[in-house]
């Protein structure tokens, strides 16, 4: 059971007559002065509460896993759709383009991909709606579009044909798609391009370029070049108006607390010190007295990755991805490094099963179990899930594509202010599903477990893949694979775990 804070209680009780209490208010103080905000983070848009697997009743004040992000509601996405091509986000203040549909043939595609740098031309020579000053987004602008009732379909098999997905962004508002399966690519190959590029490199030395993933819901580093010597494409909104969107204003206050008067959040200066799994987290948040505040919360992921700082990273600043005002934690990661940790938000990760995951934000390297070692995969400031409770010792290779480091006990940091309200019931509304075409008979991750890559590619029968067969993970890495240089991959140069960005 969590141990609940007398006047946290006392609010609650209330909840139940109101309906909707405030427990943050809108404007942080320092030393008695009020700080307004410059820029508002735009919520979740989460309202269902989970337990360690399903979706469940949301808990009380004496219950465990209380305090979940669907329990406070922040600034709710609010867009205004122009008939000129642009989007107005009215809670953000940034205007941005409506479609990636880039060649504009009413179909989005992968013809519709951009390389890093084809991404940043086109939009330096974009006019659109009488504009001529859009931008390429930073990773804090895009990811302020990111919706979490969406639903994940990482590894599951979904049947050919069409079906229905709640992506991570309001599609009814902006034109996006999944991977083009037609192509090749996979169902969740749905990566926008940010100008966000990462400061140190990931894999083995790979320049790297943070993006979102609206099919997935998560921030990852990507290699802009592949192995075989072809360049990674993504998917590319545009984006104007606001430009101090993002950028933090932090001052350290006499209480143990730091204050962002960008956001009017005020965060724990001091981390836990000590890692502990999700339902832990949340507890204690919810219990934590600083300074006399008591009315701290475990922060929704949208206010945790609001506070990275991307010009830092263990390897290029000796430091977590923060500013050096936080005290962070320091931890040895699974490959002996000494790096930083993952930082637990009270955000499911919902998936087309269940909501056994939460979502984190690697303020460390974000590891992976690639080709026998540890790497840094995804880069410092990637947003990735965990089961919410477990054994760590399961996962001694990771999980998935890239054998994502499965950590479980992760730090906590924990959050207060905002202008964020508490609601004891809130009501769950459902977006519109969008319709998704899925030619692929290939898991949404990897390759169907019951059948190999030699099996699904050798179309020929000769025992071989050549670079023509090969698709998805093994194509991007054949000529890293082809040991022998012959053009082919056998069965023995085939890994498990093919690397796919």
């Amino acid at each position: 059971m969590i141990k609940s804070k007398a006047s946290k209680l006392t609010l609650i009780a209330l909840s139940v007559v109101t309906a909707l209490c405030n427990i943050n208010t809108a404007v942080a103080s320092i030393g008695g002065k009020q700080v307004s905000p410059s820029y508002a983070i735009v919520d979740t848009n989460q309202s269902q509460c989970f337990g360690t697997t399903d979706q469940e009743k949301c808990p009380s004040a004496t219950e465990a896993m209380f305090g979940q992000d669907a329990q406070y509601q922040g600034n709710q996405p609010s867009y205004i759709k122009h008939d000129n091509g642009t989007v107005s986000d009215q809670v953000t203040g940034l205007m941005w383009s409506q479609t990636t549909d880039i060649n504009g043939d009413g179909k989005i595609n992968a013809q519709d991909k951009l390389t890093f740098e084809e991404a940043v031309n086109y939009i330096k020579n974009l006019t659109l709606a009488g504009y001529s000053d859009w931008r390429l987004p930073t990773i804090k602008e895009l990811y302020s579009l990111t919706l979490f009732d969406g639903q994940d379909p990482s590894g599951i098999k979904l049947n050919t044909g069409k079906s229905q997905l709640i992506p991570f962004i309001d599609h009814e508002i902006f034109g996006v798609n999944t991977g083009d399966t037609k192509s090749g690519e996979r169902l969740i190959d749905s990566q926008f391009v940010t100008s966000t590029k990462y400061v140190s490199t990931t894999m083995h030395g790979d320049d790297t370029v943070f993006g979102v993933n609206f099919i997935d819901g998560r921030i990852k580093g990507y290699g802009t070049s592949m192995p075989d010597g072809s360049v990674k494409t993504f998917y590319v909104l545009a984006v104007r108006d606001n430009p101090d969107y993002g950028k933090n204003d932090f001052v350290k206050a006499d209480n143990g607390t730091i204050v962002d008067q960008a956001t009017s959040l005020v965060w724990q200066q001091n981390d836990s010190a000590t890692t502990m799994n999700f339902t832990d987290a949340l507890g204690y948040c919810e219990s934590l007295s600083v300074s006399g505040n008591n009315n701290w919360r475990l922060p929704n992921v949208k206010e945790l990755q609001s506070i990275v700082d991307y010009t830092r990273s263990p390897d290029t600043s000796a430091s977590a991805a923060i500013d050096p005002l936080f005290n962070s934690t320091s931890i040895t990661n699974e490959g002996g490094k000494k790096d930083y940790a993952n930082y637990w938000s009270s955000t499911t990760h919902v998936n087309l099963k269940d909501g056994e995951n939460a979502t984190y934000v690697s303020f460390g390297r974000a590891t992976g179990f690639m080709n026998g070692q540890w790497l840094d995969v995804h880069g410092a400031g990637s947003q990735r899930s965990d089961p919410k409770v477990g054994d760590a010792s399961q996962y001694p290779q990771g999980k998935g594509p890239q054998g994502d480091s499965i950590r479980i006990n992760n730090m906590v940091r924990c959050v207060s202010g905002g202008g964020v309200t508490f609601n004891a019931s809130p009501e769950y509304q459902a977006r519109t599903a969008m319709t998704i075409e899925n030619m692929s008979t290939e898991s949404t991750s990897d390759m169907p477990m019951n059948k190999s890559p030699l099996t699904m590619m050798d179309t020929n029968g000769d025992g071989k893949i050549s670079f023509s067969e090969a698709r998805g993970p093994l194509k991007e890495d054949f000529k890293r694979l082809d040991k022998n240089k012959d053009g082919f991959l056998t069965k023995d140069e085939i890994p498990s775990k093919p690397k796919h960005d």
